[in-house]
């Protein structure tokens, strides 16, 4: 659920320097403390993720303020549930689980090797560096966190400098819970962002927008990094012809206006029958009436971050119409969005053509696209034409066109008949696939995404391997002829 549109330039050359420095003095520590101590033992990680989740609840009113503050306007309700929740049950998850990832997993030996035996031993990777952005400044900060230490490692964290009250109070957590060679946080612009994705991290987490994330990539390169991305795209919702518009309007208006459209997974744009589209607009405005019956001014209502997305946003629906879209605000009260900074109302658009940005760019605010399609082989096309998106949606039956559209497309993740869910089921792996992104850190897939699987053989002593080593005699031709079989 991350932040796609990019929110500085990298800088780049002699002015990373002293930064660099800095940044590296606390990578250096952490990494001396790693070989110091050790990967630590199951209680101790059990500890940490228990101290991290008694803070976290601890702290989840002053947070809800903060970002209120540092967004000017957003829903507290959606704070506690879509941060506070998911990271409290994300964090039960790894609890429940660690000791059985952490068990070494005995392997298979060919005959030949016997009575040797294989196993795989995951071992901790040593610092994580963890890179996250403004759109949800807890759940994506301290989820990776909680993985990294479930999987035995420290931790550096560079949060969005666009949410500076969040940002200081979670250092100010962190701080209170951990010693800094073990979590650390660091703040600062685009200057340090780009300094810390340069450091020779053992894997480094960026949840982010593309062209950052293409930047960090780079940057990590340098010094062999291995990287988890977590980006975005034009995540698609096809609605089946048939379905029940007040259900598919009713899931897909909670998943675009959730945070004010500013999630990763958010859905982009819907694919509708095209004898269905004015019947659906109905609808998703009656979902929208019922979700926020006081309008875009509402207190569970999310602003935009900031004038700058705000008017990003404006310039999208503004170019659509100025090429002949049809743009419609929806909802109770879409005029009060007038009375808040940087709130733009829940909109549609009708008409949108290939050419226009609207449909070219992740949008990442409280508008959505509806594309008409007669075939469900349209539907498919249109999708696959661009980048394979971080999530899609499907409403409809267990029938062909669902087949088609689950066989026939790549993306992260699905959910059917709901939107953004897939992101709360702890046991899936998430992350994007091509354009959207790369790696996993839900489920055990985090867990192994920031361990090293290390393969051990043990050799018994009594072995048939002496048969390939000279001197080559009879049993060497006959076990040569049995392997080559």
């Amino acid at each position: 659920m991350n932040a796609h549109v990019p929110t500085a330039k990298f800088v780049l050359g002699s002015e990373l320097a002293p930064v660099q420095s800095d940044l590296a003095d606390i990578l250096a520590r952490q990494r001396a403390a790693f070989l110091r101590d050790g990967a630590p033992t199951f209680a101790a990680r059990m500890a940490d993720l228990a101290k991290l989740k008694k803070a976290v609840r601890a702290h989840l009113p002053e947070f809800a303020k903060t970002l209120h503050a540092d967004f000017e306007g957003r829903s507290a309700k959606e704070t506690a549930i879509l941060e506070g929740m998911a990271l409290v049950q994300g964090i039960n998850y790894l609890r429940r689980n660690l000791k059985a990832w952490m068990r070494p997993q005995k392997r298979h030996v060919e005959m030949h090797f016997l009575p040797g035996g294989s196993r795989v031993v995951y071992q901790p990777l040593g610092v994580v560096g963890i890179m996250s952005p403004w759109n949800f400044p807890i759940g994506l900060s301290l989820m990776p966190l909680a993985t990294a230490i479930a999987a035995g490692n420290r931790a550096m964290i560079k949060p969005s400098e666009m949410t500076p009250a969040t940002t200081d109070l979670l250092s100010r957590m962190l701080a209170g819970i951990f010693p800094e060679d073990q979590v650390a946080v660091v703040t600062g612009g685009a200057d340090v962002g780009a300094a810390f994705s340069g450091l020779p991290f053992d894997h480094l987490v960026f949840t982010g927008s593309t062209p950052v994330g293409k930047a960090v990539m780079k940057a990590a390169s340098a010094n062999l990094v291995p990287v988890t991305l977590e980006l975005g795209g034009k995540s698609p919702v096809v609605v089946e012809k048939g379905f029940s518009l007040k259900r598919a309007a009713s899931s897909i208006a909670f998943g675009k206006l959730a945070n004010g459209g500013q999630v990763c997974v958010a859905p982009d744009y819907a694919l509708v029958p095209e004898d269905d589209v004015e019947a659906f607009v109905a609808a998703y405005d009656a979902a929208v009436r019922a979700l926020y019956p006081e309008g875009p001014a509402s207190d569970n209502f999310t602003s935009v971050i900031n004038q700058r997305h705000y008017d990003r946003l404006r310039g999208l629906v503004d170019e659509a119409r100025a090429k002949g879209a049809r743009v419609i605000e929806v909802g109770a009260n879409p005029e009060a969005a007038r009375s808040r900074p940087h709130t733009l109302a829940p909109t549609v658009v009708l008409g949108a053509t290939a050419d226009m940005a609207i449909l070219k760019e992740e949008i990442f605010g409280p508008v959505l696209p509806i594309v008409p399609y007669r075939k469900i082989d349209d539907a498919v096309a249109h999708i696959n034409a661009g980048e394979r998106p971080l999530a899609l949606y499907y409403f409809g039956g267990n029938g062909e066109d669902r087949r088609k559209v689950l066989d026939h497309t790549t993306s992260g993740n699905v959910t059917i008949n709901d939107t953004l869910l897939h992101y709360a089921q702890d046991d899936l792996p998430f992350g994007g696939v091509g354009a959207s992104g790369m790696g996993a850190y839900h489920g055990v897939e985090g867990f192994k995404s920031l361990s090293h699987a290390k393969g051990v053989f043990e050799q018994s002593r009594w072995n048939m391997t002496g048969a390939l080593r000279p001197p080559f005699g009879l049993m060497t031709r006959f076990v040569t002829w049995y392997l080559m079989r």
